[in-house]
């Protein structure tokens, strides 16, 4: 792929466009090396080449989009507390990095990050790269987080893209509703319904709200690797989470699945582009 060109959503494919395998998306950033969610995650995804960046958004108490996958900070913070009683001012106050191995020798900022700085970064860089955004559910605030998003990609000017593959932007949710809020207000913009069984994602939740994706995770795509060509057959392209291992980077390459979303960016670029001859598998 030229890297000139900006990676094919894949919502209209089983697999992108003249490509011989998967895109690869950082999930929360590179995650296995540097925290979670931070801005020295993400730089160090986008460095590897990642085709794309996945985030976790929730709402702040005063109404601020984050970065955090958790309702509450304890895991990724050395704070207590849920992510919806505490205003952006509050949640900045606490150190996100030092829990993680990668925390301490990170050269990029292990801060807090927002959903508004992450845009900034990946519209910035020197390529294109597409951003993957959960909306998590259920919430305090409900329909509220995807009205914000919305709001912040049509600041950014990419909420109403020319065309599916040119999306910079992916709006994804475990909630059908959530997604058939986004398709109803921004029906350009690429979403995956994302769910934990082959029944759900096989069948028609998908067509009733209007997701242009589905997202398996991995140990439902091995029991059912049907969903992938019933997902093109129905228009969709399919998105797996989250593929660490080399074995399942291969199985989704031979599959057709069109986006992997992993912890790991850099190693699984580096065994798409060398053939998964094998060459630094993970064991």
């Amino acid at each position: 792929m030229d890297s000139g060109d900006a990676p094919g959503a894949g919502p209209a494919t089983s697999g992108p466009a003249g490509a011989g395998h998967p895109f690869v998306v950082a999930h929360r950033g590179a995650s296995a090396d540097r925290p979670e969610h931070t801005l020295a995650a993400y730089q160090l995804a986008l460095d590897e080449g990642a085709d794309g960046v996945e985030c976790d958004v929730r709402l702040t108490r005063d109404g601020h989009l984050v970065c955090v996958h958790d309702r509450r900070v304890d895991r990724t913070s050395d704070g207590t507390g849920l992510v919806s009683e505490m205003t952006l001012a509050q949640l900045r106050e606490l150190d996100y990095g030092s829990w993680h191995p990668g925390g301490r020798s990170a050269d990029g900022d292990t801060g807090l990050l927002t959903l508004d700085d992450l845009v900034k970064l990946v519209l910035d860089w020197n390529r294109p790269v597409k951003m993957f955004i959960e909306t998590k559910h259920p919430v305090r605030y409900g329909a509220l987080v995807e009205s914000k998003v919305l709001a912040l990609l049509h600041r950014y000017g990419i909420a109403s893209p020319a065309s599916a593959d040119l999306s910079r932007a992916v709006v994804m949710s475990f909630s059908a509703a959530a997604v058939w809020r986004v398709r109803r207000a921004a029906p350009l913009l690429p979403t995956v319904l994302l769910g934990e069984t082959s029944r759900y994602l096989g069948g028609s939740a998908a067509t009733t709200v209007g997701a242009t994706a589905v997202g398996p995770s991995i140990m439902t795509l091995r029991e059912h690797p049907e969903l992938v060509d019933r997902a093109a057959a129905q228009g969709r392209a399919l998105y797996c989470w989250t593929v660490d291992h080399y074995e399942d980077v291969r199985y989704c390459r031979d599959l057709g699945v069109a986006w992997v979303a992993t912890n790991y960016p850099g190693r699984t670029k580096d065994w798409l582009q060398n053939g998964l001859t094998g060459a630094g598998r993970d064991g």
